[in-house]
Formats: C-alpha cells, structure tokens, sequence
C-alpha cells in the first residue's frame, strides 16, 4: 500500500521543511586524482575501438546522461539524441537499459548501482563488493562507485565492441574479463603505455602498478567532485538560507504529504535505495538470460532470483532529474510530467502507452515493441506493481513539477577537456 507521510511546513532557518535525517557525506578527494580521473572519463582510450568514452552516454550537456532512451554505444556515432548508428558497423541491439545520471554518486550513503542494483557494497564479498562477477572479482577498488564505473567497458554493446574487432572485444568473447591478461588487463596496458598517464599516476599513486582498479578510483574521485549537487533552491531552503515561495513550496507539501511521493524518494536526494515495481513500461532488447529468446526486463528478480522482486527498479534520486530525461529504467518517457502522471495511474499508464512517448534512435531490423505487442507481458507487469494511484488536481501536478524544478543544480566543475592524452576525439 502506498505510505502517506505527513509533513510540518514550519518557518525560519531552524526548520525549512521536512525532517530527512543526517546531511549527506562526501569525502573530498585529491585535486590531481580527480583532474586525472576527469581525462580518463572524457577518453575513449578505455573503449575497445578506441570511439567510445564514459561521457558518450554520460555528458554534461545532457544532465549526465545522454538524453535518449536507450542508448547506441559500440557502432554509434555523434552524441546524444544526434547519435546514430554508423552503417558500416552496426549495433547489434541498443542498450537494454536508460543511461542514469551520476548525481551525488559519490555521497556515502550510494552504495547500490544499476537500475536493478546488481553491483553493491557487500563486506562478505571479494573485496568488498558484490558484482556479476562474483568470486571472480579482483580487489583493489576503493568503493562500489569506482566499480560500477568500469563494468561497461566489459559489456560488447556498451565499449567493448563485439567478437573479432579488436583486443578488448576478443578478451570480452572468450569470458576474460578481469582475469590476468584479460580486458581489464589490456586496457589497463593501454593506458600505462601513454607517457602522460603514466608520469600522472606516478604523482598520485607512487610505486603503485597502473592495473584497472586504480583507474577506476581515479574516475571515481572525479565522479565525486564534478557531479556533487547539493547546493539547489530546496538545499537552500532547507537550510534557511532562501526560503521556496509559491508553486515549489506548495510541491514540496504535496511531495512529502498527500502525493505521498516521500514514500520511495525520501531522504536528502529523495532515493530509498531501494526496489520497488510501478509498472513501468518495457521497450527495447530487455535483459534476457543466455538461450532465453524474449525482451522482458525482469528487474532485481534477476539479481535475487526471487519472483517476488519480478519488475522491481531501484527508486532513482531526483537530485537534477529536470535535466536528465528520458525517464524509467527503459527510458519510456521523454517528457517530465509525463513520467509523474504515470505514477498516478500506473497501470492505466501502461495499458494506455504508446512508444511515441520515447526517444529511440533509428536502429535497424530490432524489435522494440515485442513487450508491448503482447497483452501476456502488459499483465505481467501491471500484475507486479505495488503503486497504488493517486488523485491530483492538473494544478497540484504542476506544483510538484515546481517543486522537482527547485531540486536543480548543475554544479559542473570542470567541464569538458579540450583534450585527452590519447589524442583521440573528445565528446563536445
């Protein structure tokens, strides 16, 4: 059942609005760990063609993200919702899921990754950490963050590429991954054969070898500084600095009362971290298993196994969430007030949608609609969902899209590097 939360609206710096628990903690890594962190995220050199970067789907000019539902990674070419798939060497699928923002990552308390939380925190893990890869799973990574951020460049349709186009991709094929001499291992010797990121992970890691863990850390010190947005229009309310007025303090009420919103996006970056099924709409390849031959995306059911976690998604913050459109774990809607307007019939969202509501690059000879086309899947989902509707006025949805507008803060830092040592071109 939905939880409604009551909330006291009180005046003056002492109490600006709901209570949401301690402030967020970051740690403040070093600047030349982060300024060689920020090279490495903005250089393609990690790909296995040498064309893909983590910013390709994760730019500042689209919120962190890429401003498409589902994104082309290997055989795309140009940025954002201009990316297309280069004809002469074609995906072989989009990406199953919406490329997240990396707002806040690097605050303490994110310690479960990908929209079905298959990476966390884990201290009875190798290293720390549980992974897809399980006991095959190296040390060395500082945190969860760090890696997160380096699981794509093992996946063929994200950076590797696919089977026989280069080293990278021939490694990933052959299941060597962060084996010795595997992906990880050939990227890594990339990266130490360059002489200036050699000489600058001498400067901050000295004696160390350059092997993926510590390359990872670096991209995930630059994560943490770059993308910290805590200071929005609702940070400064909170803290008595500039109270909201008018339609944002009004969303703000209804956001934590009567919408009953607070129920899954509570705390500071409005996230519980945790997995909940609002039958959102499934488009796209989805997340078959190996000899499975459907395009379901099953959710945190893959990762537990239990049916009771069937079509559940991990409740994303909505720190910058005007910024980083499309929305839902498939990208289903573009625009923002649709996405809210689904949250207050769900199910009557998805029987009445329709794929126009995304944004998909043109991809030939795939099957977007195969969930969709078939009322068996529809059921499937809307059967799953635990979001009970809601009645709000147009006006009241209005404020609440206020209210997420005074969540805003883009808190660029760096930006984009006019250049990265590989000499290879930068994502602009």
């Amino acid at each position: 059942m939905r939880a409604t939360i009551a909330v006291l609206l009180l005046a003056g710096p002492a109490a600006a609005g709901p209570d949401l628990g301690p402030a967020p903690v970051f740690a403040e890594p070093e600047r030349a760990r982060v300024e060689l962190g920020w090279l490495l995220f903005y250089d393609p050199v990690l790909s296995g063609s040498g064309e893909v970067a983590c910013a390709t789907c994760h730019h500042p000019r689209f919120g962190t993200s890429d401003g498409v539902s589902l994104s082309l990674g290997d055989g795309g070419l140009g940025l954002g919702p201009e990316r297309a798939a280069d004809p002469a060497n074609l995906p072989l699928q989009r990406l199953p899921r919406n490329a997240p923002g990396l707002w806040n990552l690097g605050a303490e308390e994110f310690t479960v990754f990908f929209h079905d939380g298959r990476l966390e925190e884990d201290p009875t893990r190798p290293g720390g950490i549980r992974t897809p890869l399980g006991a095959e799973m190296v040390s060395g990574f500082d945190s969860a963050l760090a890696a997160q951020a380096m699981f794509p460049v093992l996946s063929a349709d994200e950076m590797a590429g696919h089977y026989g186009e280069n080293d990278i991709a021939e490694a990933v094929g052959q299941g060597m991954l962060a084996h010795e001499g595997g992906a990880w291992d050939r990227i890594a010797a990339r990266v130490a054969a360059m002489p200036a990121y050699a000489d600058a992970f001498a400067r901050v890691a000295p004696g160390q070898a350059i092997d993926f863990p510590l390359i990872a850390n670096v991209i995930a010190d630059f994560i943490r500084f770059e993308w910290r947005a805590d200071d929005s229009a609702f940070d400064r309310h909170m803290r008595g600095e500039a109270p909201l007025e008018g339609a944002a303090l009004r969303g703000m009420a209804l956001f934590y009362g009567e919408a009953g919103c607070s129920a899954c996006h509570s705390g500071w970056f409005q996230t519980d971290h945790r997995f909940h099924a609002i039958a959102m709409p499934q488009i796209g390849p989805g997340k078959a298993g190996r000899f499975e031959a459907h395009h379901r995306d099953e959710g945190r059911m893959r990762v537990t196994n239990d049916p009771a976690d069937a079509y559940r998604f991990r409740t994303p913050s909505l720190r910058n969430v005007t910024l980083t459109a499309p929305y839902g774990h498939s990208g289903a809607y573009v625009e923002l007030e649709d996405v809210v307007r689904h949250h207050l019939d769900p199910v009557g969202a998805l029987r009445r949608y329709d794929v126009s509501d995304a944004r998909l690059p043109e991809l030939p000879g795939v099957d977007d609609h195969w969930v969709l086309d078939r009322p068996e899947e529809i059921d499937r989902i809307a059967a799953a969902s635990d979001l009970d509707p809601v009645a709000l006025s147009d006006a009241e949805v209005a404020d609440i899209l206020a209210f997420l507008k005074a969540l805003e803060d883009p808190a660029e830092r760096l930006g984009v590097p006019e250049a990265v040592p590989s000499g290879l071109p930068v994502d602009r």
